[in-house]
């Protein structure tokens, strides 16, 4: 496999673990104590603990991504783009996730770790956008002769 791709894996894997270890934990931990019903975790509820809020913001964020950075490596890979910078870039975009992730469910809101925040998403997105424009530059350019 390629870096693109075990990097996909990688997001993938960090989207389920954040679920598992945050998200999961919570509402598992109050059902099968029987402080609460299973019924009483509504998909568009926003209850809970400040953290646990953010938690679930958290996880949505990486399954808002997860498919755009899937497009980009499926782009990559049957196009056959490769090399060190394209390697950099996805590893980037997994590191930067991985930290936007802990920073926002680790620390309570305040303008300073929005910033921090958004500067991971940032990182992510430029790598987004340069791996695009990687592979269009990339494609051979067909050229066609008028009849």
């Amino acid at each position: 496999m390629t870096v693109p791709v075990w990097m996909l894996l990688g997001f993938a894997t960090w989207t389920a673990l954040l679920l598992l270890f945050t998200i999961g934990t919570y509402r598992w931990s109050r059902i099968f104590s029987g402080r609460v019903a299973i019924r009483n975790f509504p998909a568009d509820a926003s209850g809970g603990e400040d953290w646990y809020r953010r938690a679930t913001r958290a996880h949505a964020n990486c399954i808002e991504n997860l498919p755009v950075f899937g497009a980009i490596v499926f782009a990559l890979q049957v196009s056959n783009v490769t090399g060190p910078l394209v390697n950099a870039l996805a590893v980037s975009v997994l590191v930067a996730r991985i930290l936007q992730s802990m920073v926002h469910v680790c620390f309570v809101h305040t303008n300073t770790v929005a910033s921090v925040r958004f500067t991971f998403f940032f990182v992510q997105f430029v790598c987004f956008i340069w791996l695009t424009g990687i592979i269009v530059w990339q494609l051979p350019v067909a050229v066609t002769a008028a009849p």
